[in-house]
């Protein structure tokens, strides 16, 4: 949880409804996907404040500035990362298929989450997620799995939260510029607002006002960006959709129909 969502709308479409300003090619470029999963491109929006160049710094995709422009107004821009949080640290991508999701309750102190809660929040956005109610079967060690497509009832876009890095192939030269990889991760909470019927966790959903907050760079205190969490979620509702769900080689708009 969270493991499948559907991305489906127009990047411009995303764009004008959070106020993004830059939008980079591969995340104009990207299919709609009504299957997405762990370790697939997302879109992803965040704040920049733009910082000095240096030799070898963070930011492939032309995010290398100019000295002296560290006075710059921040901009918002919208992002293809993978998903899958792969730290700096991390020795190759494989770690990301295991960090598609961060606990809200041990961001502040996991190794490879608590930077980015001070520093690389962004959310991840979409238009709704899959999750799935597991129901014994009587007499039996076997488990019903019901999928549900959840989204807001209002049919805007989702805004959920979460965490991007920047991890250096060190194969690479440092001026290649496929060298450095963007990936995020959202963060999962307690379900509530009747969602706990379905599951015990539900992907962190902002408000305009919460996007605002946890994408702000100035926020870095670690509690106040998590307090955002904590504020109520934009109103969401639910149906049950088809088991072809459950296997990524489906992906059409028929995945998200009620049955």
């Amino acid at each position: 949880m969270c493991g499948r969502y559907a991305s489906f709308r127009e990047a411009q479409d995303l764009a004008d409804a959070f106020d993004v300003e830059d939008v980079t090619d591969a995340a104009a470029e990207v299919a709609a996907n009504y299957n997405v999963a762990p370790t697939d491109p997302i879109r992803i929006v965040l704040d920049r404040a733009p910082k000095p160049a240096t030799a070898d710094v963070e930011g492939g995709q032309g995010h290398l500035v100019e000295q002296g422009t560290a006075e710059a107004a921040v901009r918002r821009e919208m992002h293809l990362a993978r998903w899958g949080l792969v730290p700096a640290w991390a020795k190759d991508l494989s770690v990301g298929a295991r960090m598609f999701n961060a606990r809200s309750e041990s961001l502040a102190e996991s190794r490879a989450f608590r930077k980015p809660l001070e520093s690389k929040r962004c959310v991840v956005v979409a238009d709704g997620y899959y999750e799935w109610h597991k129901t014994p079967v009587p007499g039996t060690k076997k488990v019903d799995r019901t999928p549900f497509y959840i989204h807001p009832t209002d049919g805007s876009p989702v805004a959920f939260a979460g965490l991007y890095a920047w991890w250096p192939d060190r194969s690479k030269s440092a001026d290649d510029p496929d060298r450095w990889v963007l990936s995020a991760t959202i963060v999962t909470a307690d379900a509530r607002d009747g969602l706990e019927q379905i599951h015990d966790r539900e992907p962190a959903m902002l408000t305009p006002a919460g996007v605002a907050t946890w994408l702000d760079p100035t926020v870095t205190d670690p509690g106040e960006a998590l307090a955002v969490l904590a504020a109520p979620a934009p109103a969401v509702s639910w149906h049950e959709v088809g088991t072809q769900v459950g296997s990524v080689r489906n992906n059409s708009p028929e995945l998200i129909r009620p049955i």
